[in-house]
């Protein structure tokens, strides 16, 4: 039975459909739209991914540099620097004694360094600069290297030479006049003007045979007429030598043809040979001078030049008899003043280590160091004390040792203090010597006569910290019995050692061992040792 779709329900199915399909699509649009917002924001992710990225492969390859930093330039290797000392002589003489050497960033000993036969820092020609806390006194030229062998000698080797002052002009050489100016007879009739003066000089020839026409003479015969041009007439051949043939008037005799190759030899053989080395294997030298005049050789007891004393010596007196012998007795020169001196082919412009202070502070540093160094040598003599052995006495010890008497202060002599401006931030490195002696006991106390007469050494070296308090960098007491532990120091004076402008101070070390040098760098807690000739590295 076929039924009918009524008006009414057939409405609300095509309303409920349509609502149906309007709902379908707006899920697809929204659906779309999240898929296009995702992609969007997908895209932007990979966009600001890639962005950075390439910032950082940017940074990567510029290093980052923090505002108001500064590197310090890395020093290129110039060459070798030597260190010296020139020894200024009461009677004008001057001598320089080779210290050390620097090579690659590593000291060596002067006295030793290429010594084939004689030390690189001793060449001839080498030029050093002599430098009081770092300011120039002058240039010392090497002129020639002397050598002992003997056993208490100072030093094995020093060099003499030229010493030339700062502000000094050399000397000016006196200029000669010739005795006859150039063209001008020296007969006794009037001076008469030549126009070639050289067919006088020339060499004489020989004597033209008798067979031989006469020949016209090449060019005038006086210096009055004038010059002519002569055709192609041969050269008249050299006067044949004493005990050899004439030469023939024939034309088949000729003049042996000189070579360039032997006229150039000939020239490098009169050229001296260069003892700087220079050549071998590309061998650094240090800084050369090219003296005008030869320099003066200065002669210094018990020194000689390198096989000059067994060329004139007798067997007897030879080096190698008198290695073992001790140097000969020098005559008194009266005090001798040191300075040290540096050499480096590449001259710079020397830095001052001079510290200028304020008024009325020497003098309270100094009192300063004073007390700091009676305290120190007052320890060194109670550390002596307590190390000593004394023997215990053999009964029975019935009563109680009293307890050792307080050190008194010690006497201080021949103070010295020094101030430098080492590390260019205007702070005082204070460098304080002196000799001391303890005070004579009280009459009727026992003492050691030892003890009484003994003589103690200090070196101190301090500087003032932020609060105004001395902070002690090295501490040297010593004596004469006790060198091998801690030698004696003698200042000599802050100077560049490195070339690194920064200073450095250069004592004279006197140890059981003998005398020798030693160069110090001071840092804010102690000083490192860079160089100790009794004791190399």
């Amino acid at each position: 039975m076929f039924m009918g779709i009524s008006p009414e329900k057939s409405k609300s199915d095509v309303l409920r459909a349509g609502t149906a399909a309007g709902v379908q699509a707006g899920f697809v649009k929204s659906s779309h739209r999240k898929i296009l917002y995702r992609g969007l924001v997908l895209v932007a992710l990979l966009a600001g991914f890639g962005f950075w990225a390439r910032v950082a492969a940017a940074q990567e390859e510029r290093p980052e540099i923090t505002p108001g930093e500064r590197k310090a330039p890395r020093k290129k290797e110039a060459g070798p620097r030597a260190v010296g000392v020139l020894q200024f002589a009461a009677n004008g003489k001057t001598s320089l004694v080779p210290v050390a050497i620097l090579i690659s960033g590593k000291f060596w000993d002067a006295t030793a360094y290429k010594a084939d036969p004689i030390p690189m820092a001793l060449e001839t020609g080498t030029v050093y600069e002599a430098e009081r806390a770092g300011n120039s006194l002058g240039l010392f030229t090497v002129s020639s290297a002397l050598h002992s062998k003997a056993v208490n000698v100072p030093s094995p080797w020093i060099g003499t030479g030229e010493w030339l002052a700062a502000g000094a002009e050399e000397a000016n050489k006196a200029l000669k006049a010739e005795p006859v100016p150039l063209g001008i007879d020296t007969g006794d009739g009037p001076p008469r003007l030549t126009r070639n003066p050289q067919p006088a000089a020339a060499p004489a020839t020989a004597p033209a045979p008798p067979s031989a026409s006469p020949a016209t003479p090449a060019g005038p015969t006086s210096g009055d007429e004038p010059p002519r041009l002569t055709k192609g007439v041969p050269a008249p051949a050299p006067a044949p030598s004493t005990g050899s043939a004439a030469p023939t008037a024939s034309g088949d005799s000729k003049l042996p043809d000189a070579k360039p190759e032997d006229a150039k030899a000939a020239e490098r053989a009169k050229v001296p040979e260069s003892d700087s080395g220079a050549s071998e294997s590309g061998r650094p030298t240090l800084r050369r001078g090219k003296p005008t005049e030869a320099l003066p050789e200065d002669e210094v007891p018990g020194y000689s030049k390198v096989g000059a004393a067994a060329a004139g010596a007798p067997a007897s007196a030879t080096p190698a008899a008198n290695a073992g012998k001790s140097a000969e007795a020098t005559p008194d020169m009266g005090p001798v003043q040191l300075v040290p001196a540096i050499s480096d082919a590449a001259v710079a412009v020397p830095r001052s280590f001079t510290f200028e202070w304020l008024k009325d502070e020497e003098g309270e540093r100094r009192q300063q160091m004073v007390t700091l160094a009676k305290e120190q040598v007052r320890a060194y003599v109670d550390a002596r004390a307590r190390a000593k052995i004394t023997p215990k006495p053999a009964g029975p010890q019935t009563a109680r040792h009293a307890p050792a008497a307080k050190t008194k202060d010690p006497v201080l002599d021949k103070v010295q203090m020094t101030a430098y401006d080492l590390w260019g931030n205007n702070q005082p490195v204070l460098v304080f010597s002196a000799e001391a002696h303890l005070p004579p006991p009280p009459a009727g106390a026992a003492f050691s006569a030892v003890d009484a007469e003994l003589q103690y050494s200090i070196l101190l070296v301090a500087y003032p910290d932020t609060y105004n308090n001395l902070h002690k960098i090295y501490v040297g007491v010593t004596d004469k019995y006790h060198l091998d532990l801690t030698p004696r120091l003698e200042l000599i004076d802050a100077l560049d050692a490195d070339g690194d402008l920064r200073g450095e101070l250069l004592f004279r070390e006197t140890s059981d061992n003998g005398t020798g040098w030693v160069i110090y760098r001071a840092s804010a807690d102690k000083l490192s040792k860079m160089f100790d000739s009794l004791h190399p590295e």
